[in-house]
């Protein structure tokens, strides 16, 4: 084979590799947006679950419970003498959410998360009476019902020793609630909005121009750096035909900014690999004080009238670790990057605080965000 075949077949393999990298990076429009309108609705209730094996509230810290479980037998029938003493041990009051989907139809099911709203020590076992789900405006869109499922276990021995798996004060109902109120969403008109999850120039850009392409040139105008304005058929009967066509066209989004997010609570660190540092030195040590009692006691001699004294005498000490100064250099990916922070030997915690330094003294080349 001559030297000229090998470059081309060469040329062909790389650019068969960039076709396949960049096939990889691009994403469904379906992913990085959605139409405007098309959206999910939260919905909340208040309900009892029953049938506990002795783990619900305690009636005497959580009075609703009880007053909960007096109106729903009084609706039943059941009439109890007032001021009765309920002490009930089976029973449960919590709160029901679900999420009701776009174009949710009367008879669908959903799935909903029962959690405790008060001192209940589980939900395994129990089940959900009907609770009516309620949306931002007050109606009742759906009606909830149904055995809970909690995925974890518990176990209490004598002395109060007691060994938990897992959170078992919420669980789920699959298909637990049913749909009693549709909420109107619409796609007629002239135009509908496409709006990206994330507001970007290039990628509001990118996707007008792939709309474009696929169907053809002004069907899709960028409005700003989240919505896209689409050109809908004249015909309605076109419209879901046409949106599916464009929620599955692929694009490939643009960059994401360089940026650190970190938990202070948690102490996690997370970088994308669009940062990169400048060169700079550092120099991390960790000062402890540890503060200590140690107590002595003084025997009288044998025979004498003296009395026993316990004194206590304070310790206090102060070390601080000695670290040398480390000198970073500037860091072209995320690799480099960890392992120039790696070799200042610092935990989670003291990373938070290296970090803060370096993104005052201009070395950290990232958008730092504290969550």
């Amino acid at each position: 084979m001559s030297t000229a075949h090998k470059w081309i077949l060469f040329v062909i393999w790389l650019l068969a590799a960039l076709l396949v990298m960049d096939a990889a990076r691009a994403e469904r429009i379906r992913e990085i947006a959605s139409f405007s309108g098309v959206r999910p609705n939260q919905l909340v209730g208040y309900g009892l679950v029953v049938g506990l094996d002795g783990t619900g509230d305690q009636t005497t810290q959580t009075p609703f419970t009880v007053q909960s479980m007096i109106n729903m037998l009084a609706r039943l029938g059941v009439q109890l003498p007032p001021g009765q003493s309920l002490q009930l041990k089976n029973v449960a009051a919590v709160m029901v959410t679900a999420e009701l989907p776009p174009f949710a139809r009367i008879g669908q099911t959903i799935d909903v998360t029962v959690s405790s709203i008060g001192n209940a020590k589980s939900l395994r076992g129990g089940t959900l009476l009907l609770t009516p789900l309620k949306g931002a405006d007050g109606q009742t869109y759906a009606m909830a019902q149904g055995n809970v499922v909690v995925v974890g276990a518990g176990a209490a021995g004598p002395g109060g020793a007691r060994q938990t798996v897992n959170h078992l004060a919420a669980g789920r109902i699959a298909n637990g609630a049913t749909v009693e109120r549709e909420v109107p969403t619409t796609l007629g008109g002239e135009t509908l909005a496409l709006e990206l999850k994330q507001g970007d120039f290039g990628t509001a850009y990118r996707v007008a121009q792939a709309i474009n392409q696929a169907l053809g040139q002004g069907t899709a105008t960028t409005l700003d750096a989240r919505r896209i304005e689409v050109k809908l058929p004249k015909n309605p009967a076109e419209h879901v035909a046409f949106l599916g066509v464009i929620e599955n066209l692929e694009v490939t989004p643009m960059p994401q900014p360089a940026k650190v997010i970190v938990n202070a609570r948690t102490g996690s660190v997370v970088m994308n690999r669009a940062v990169t540092i400048e060169p700079c030195a550092v120099a991390h040590g960790n000062l402890s004080v540890t503060i200590g009692a140690t107590t002595q006691v003084s025997q009288p001699a044998p025979l004498s009238a003296g009395q026993t004294v316990a004194t206590t005498e304070g310790q206090t000490n102060i070390q601080q670790e000695q670290r040398q100064l480390i000198e970073l250099k500037a860091g072209a990916n995320l690799a480099d990057v960890v392992k120039a922070l790696n070799a200042v030997g610092a935990n989670p915690q003291d990373l938070i605080a290296i970090l803060q330094a370096m993104k005052m003294a201009g070395a950290l080349r990232a958008e730092l965000e504290i969550i």
